[in-house]
């Protein structure tokens, strides 16, 4: 939804500026000639009297600059952790992709009694990853048995077989809608 929510205001901000950008360059609009200035002799007095009104417009584009490298440094940032290191306890370190392990916790939770699907995300530090899942429920499940059975084996073997200390986890519980049997 972020993707889309993106594309579309990334592409109405783009069109805004090449419309902004061919009317200046061809004059037409809203100047009355080809040869006016941008802003008249009056309009400069005017505006060269009032000494507040030119850190206006510089404090608008620089508050616009800073917006623009959040929403960079917002786009560039992943969600998903690539990889996580174990500690070998020889001094050295190993690699783990970040979806076998996503891939491995996803096959056990689909695996459990009354879970429909599931979505598994590891994210964090790779030196302190977290997992984010969500598990969609049959109309049977009961949830505590679920989220007993995902907290005991499940996630005791993804922490035993990746060699992690601890392992947090933020599981969502959704329930899939199931309508009433019609009666005739």
């Amino acid at each position: 939804m972020l993707g889309v929510a993106n594309r579309i205001l990334l592409a109405l901000i783009g069109a805004a500026a090449v419309l902004a950008a061919t009317a200046v360059l061809t004059a037409s609009w809203p100047f009355t000639g080809r040869r006016d200035p941008l802003l008249g002799e009056s309009g400069r007095r005017h505006l060269h009297a009032e000494g507040w009104w030119w850190w206006a417009p510089a404090a608008g584009l620089a508050v616009a600059v800073v917006l623009a490298l959040w929403w960079l440094l917002a786009q560039l940032r992943r969600s998903r952790l690539p990889s996580v290191l174990i500690d070998t306890g020889d001094g050295g370190y190993a690699v783990l992709r970040g979806r076998a392990l996503e891939e491995a916790v996803a096959g056990e939770c689909d695996a459990l009694d009354g879970v429909a699907s599931c979505r598994v995300r590891l994210h964090g530090r790779r030196d302190a990853p977290a997992l984010r899942i969500v598990l969609r429920l049959e109309p049977y499940a009961v949830p505590a048995d679920v989220l007993a059975a995902l907290a005991g084996p499940v996630l005791d073997h993804a922490r035993t077989s990746a060699g992690l200390p601890e392992l947090p986890v933020e599981a969502r519980l959704l329930v899939t809608a199931h309508h009433a049997p019609r009666v005739t």
